[in-house]
């Protein structure tokens, strides 16, 4: 894979966590001013997919996937190591140091802080958490990241599915149940939203510029788009927490409690996945996108099958949306982590 030359972020890119921080502050304040209007917005969904979060992810994805070319997928699947990282980690690591986690959290160290029926609920949702990998927030982690576009849509592409027959059956091992119904409404759609339709509009856009003007057009274009990308960032933030402002306020230390194993399981996830490819020699942008693919999770699913097997009300939808709020800060977090390490990974993959 070529590798991009270092480059210092812009100024916004810089200060990303500031802004992200307003926003988060923004969007609690917003949802106990308007509650009524967050309601709203909430209610505007289609198979547990909320539309207007959905537009703003697509807004944030169409500027990656302008990226994208097919000769670039088939290199990936030549160059398979950053795939069989991702899988490795996301099926065969991350389910099961969720569950691990869950229950070392909630059934021993918080144990005499939370009712064991909340425990045993909380520990459900983080289970549907960890076996749910991320679809759509990656191609916004890549692109900060500086990551392959086209190996990025290949890992999402190829771990998609396997999600739709490994979901199921890892969940009901780990819950111990036999009637999970996979909400096959959830993943079509957000199938279609967040990979059909933004790379169908990618590909046709960049044929376009390609066609009158050739790389330099591409280049302007892609360069006139990406702030807002990030602006659509900071508006689904704005967006996640007014959704979830009553639930901040009314129960800060519920929220914290159900926030600490997430937290441990994404920086251990991350690590993981990073240091295999690092020790693997894979060149950054193939290794930053693989290790963040596993630590992002498909919250909309993880929602969705909560709801239906536990109740909308319940500890483990909870937990799904308590791992919403947290993934963003955490994710970002990371992200500067892997830009920092570009140059260390760079090196140790050139000397292969």
């Amino acid at each position: 894979m070529a590798t991009l030359a270092p480059q210092r972020l812009p100024l916004f890119e810089r200060y990303l966590s500031v802004w992200v921080l307003a926003a988060i502050l923004g969007g609690v304040g917003l949802g106990l001013l308007f509650p009524g209007l967050f309601a709203a917005l909430a209610r505007l969904e289609a198979a547990h997919v909320n539309l207007p979060v959905a537009v703003l992810i697509w807004a944030m994805i169409f500027p990656m996937m302008v990226g994208v070319e097919f000769a670039g997928i088939a290199r990936a699947f030549r160059q398979p190591k950053g795939l069989i990282i991702t899988l490795s980690v996301n099926w065969l690591v991350k389910p099961f140091t969720m569950a691990a986690l869950g229950i070392l959290f909630f059934r021993y160290l918080f144990a005499p802080l939370i009712a064991a029926e909340d425990a045993d609920q909380y520990l459900a949702g983080l289970i549907l958490l960890g076996a749910a990998p991320c679809t759509a927030m990656v191609f916004v982690w890549s692109q900060l990241v500086r990551g392959d576009p086209n190996y990025t849509l290949t890992q999402v592409g190829v771990n998609d599915a396997i999600m739709v027959v490994a979901f199921a059956p890892i969940v009901a091992f780990l819950l111990g149940v036999t009637n999970i119904a996979v909400p096959w409404e959830t993943l079509i759609l957000s199938t279609i939203l967040y990979v059909v339709l933004p790379l169908a509009a990618g590909i046709v856009v960049r044929r376009r510029l390609l066609g009158h003007g050739g790389d330099t057009s591409l280049n302007r274009f892609q360069a006139r788009v990406k702030p807002w990308s990030m602006i659509g960032l900071l508006l689904t933030v704005v967006l996640l927490f007014g959704f979830q402002a009553g639930t901040i306020v009314e129960s800060p230390l519920v929220v914290a409690l159900i926030a600490a194993p997430i937290l441990v399981q994404s920086y251990l996830i991350f690590a993981v996945a990073y240091l295999a490819a690092w020790a693997w020699r894979v060149p950054h942008a193939v290794a930053a996108p693989c290790a963040l693919i596993g630590t992002s999770n498909f919250f909309e699913l993880a929602v969705a099958v909560a709801i239906s097997l536990f109740g909308l009300g319940s500890g483990a939808a909870l937990a799904t949306v308590v791992g919403v709020l947290v993934e963003v800060p955490v994710m970002l977090s990371l992200v500067a982590i892997a830009n920092r390490t570009r140059d260390a990974v760079e090196a140790r993959a050139a000397a292969s």
